[in-house]
């Protein structure tokens, strides 16, 4: 008999398991996030692209943090601009400790200055967001608890930074 679907009841009717039916079908292609190691070349990729733009991130946190109208904007993207560089190192082990190989520290990346500060604010907000969403299929794919902690620091991290982004636009009124 199969229990992985199977329904048990239980007093309290307000409080029942998930059971996921047996018809729902998950494409391929988002299954193949979840397995692994299928996964595994996707997360790594992924990683090389979150090291890659160091230098270009580097240079858009000294503009934000330069531009920005007070000093707890200023302390605010500084703490968050230390955490991301604490990311790049963990992202670094992580890589290392999966190939054997090293990341190169910095690459040349272009940036563009924004219109304004609050674009700024909504490119760093936006780019929160899209890093959670990257960063998670990178989580399915690590084995090692390790690794495993380390993603999950990371994300919460990207979530906080999108909340404290998010006060930031609100503060400076930036959708006005």
């Amino acid at each position: 008999m199969n229990y992985s679907n199977y329904y048990f009841p239980i007093a309290d009717p307000y409080i029942q398991p998930y059971i996921r039916p047996l018809d729902m079908e998950i494409s391929d292609e988002k299954a193949n996030v979840f397995v692994y190691p299928n996964n595994l070349d996707n997360a790594l990729e992924l990683i090389q692209k979150a090291v890659a733009g160091e230098n270009e991130d580097k240079i858009f946190y000294t503009y934000l943090i330069e531009n920005a109208p007070d000093d707890e904007d200023k302390q605010i993207i500084t703490g968050i601009r230390n955490n991301e560089m604490d990311h790049y190192n963990m992202f670094r082990q992580i890589y290392y400790d999966i190939t054997g190989a090293v990341l190169p520290k910095e690459s040349e990346e272009s940036f563009k200055t924004p219109d304004s500060y609050c674009d700024g604010i909504k490119k760093a907000l936006l780019g929160e967001q899209n890093a959670v969403q990257r960063y998670r299929q990178i989580l399915y794919a690590m084995q090692p608890r390790v690794h495993i902690n380390m993603l999950t620091e990371i994300i919460t991290d990207e979530i906080r930074h999108g909340i404290l982004y998010n006060y930031i636009y609100s503060k400076n009124n930036c959708n006005a």
